[in-house]
């Protein structure tokens, strides 16, 4: 069997993620700062923990299975499990520069 190379996936995994957005917010969940963890183990199976921009998000029951799915169709993912979390809340502070300059701030 071959060995998981966890930093290429991971690239693969970002590549992805940056293909999923929030509906209210024109910047996709990566860049938004919604993606808190991602952890890849030896066998390839890729544990998420995200976030919301808050719980009332239109999109709460959508979006995380989504993600889950969008992970788990990447070659040499072995399975996906997204978990939710809310700790920490959000906030504007955690999106990249891009997301930051995109939404002209």
């Amino acid at each position: 069997m071959e060995a998981v190379n966890k930093e290429t996936l991971e690239k693969e995994i970002i590549e992805v993620l940056k293909t999923c957005f929030d509906p209210e917010i024109p910047v996709n969940i990566y860049d938004l700062g919604l993606i808190y963890e991602l952890n890849i183990d030896n066998e390839a199976n890729v544990h998420t923990k995200m976030t919301l921009t808050s719980p009332a998000c239109p999109v709460a029951e959508t979006l995380p299975p989504d993600v889950e799915n969008k992970i788990r169709n990447i070659m040499g993912v072995n399975s996906s499990k997204v978990e939710v979390v809310w700790e920490p809340t959000w906030t504007q502070d955690m999106m990249s520069e891009v997301a930051k300059f995109e939404l002209g701030m």
